[in-house]
């Protein structure tokens, strides 16, 4: 899986004229997931994406989580965040899922952050959306399943 988390002061999800979600403070997740998704990867990205602590607390340090800070959550599904532009420029999608295996993982994904009683808004999966929000910082952070953490060189 690979998702793109942007704190937002806001973020609403409409399609075909029909409002999906609205979030007030809180982050927008833009979500891919890719064909060896299993749901022990759902379940580990929410749990660290819930855990994430980029909300400033009362030094101004970014030192809370999205519950802590009183914020919400609008999930996106975006296969497009698997484009490969290795051979020219029309991107390639290979790389993400099909429909029916990336439509459970991403269920699974948002039931998993609900189930942690966050408030958590979403689009409806395969179809058309705009997506408008007001980042906050901007801080967006990209986070990846497949890639390896790395340590600090010694």
């Amino acid at each position: 899986m690979r998702a793109v988390v942007q704190r937002v002061r806001e973020a609403t999800i409409t399609s075909e004229g029909q409002r999906l979600g609205h979030i007030g403070p809180g982050l927008l997740i833009l979500l891919a997931v890719t064909h060896t998704d299993t749901t022990e990867v759902a379940t580990t990205l929410a749990t660290k994406i819930a855990k994430l602590r980029i909300f400033a607390d009362s030094a101004g340090k970014m030192n809370l989580d999205v519950a802590a800070a009183g914020g919400s959550l609008l999930v996106v599904s975006q296969f497009t965040l698997y484009a490969d532009l290795r051979r020219g420029n029309r991107p390639g999608f290979g790389a993400a899922a099909q429909p029916e295996l990336a439509s459970a993982r991403y269920s699974e994904f948002v039931d998993n952050l609900r189930q942690r009683d966050l408030e958590v808004a979403s689009g409806r999966f395969g179809a058309a959306m705009q997506v408008a929000l007001v980042n906050d910082g901007p801080v967006t952070i990209v986070i990846d399943s497949e890639v390896p953490a790395v340590g600090r060189p010694d």
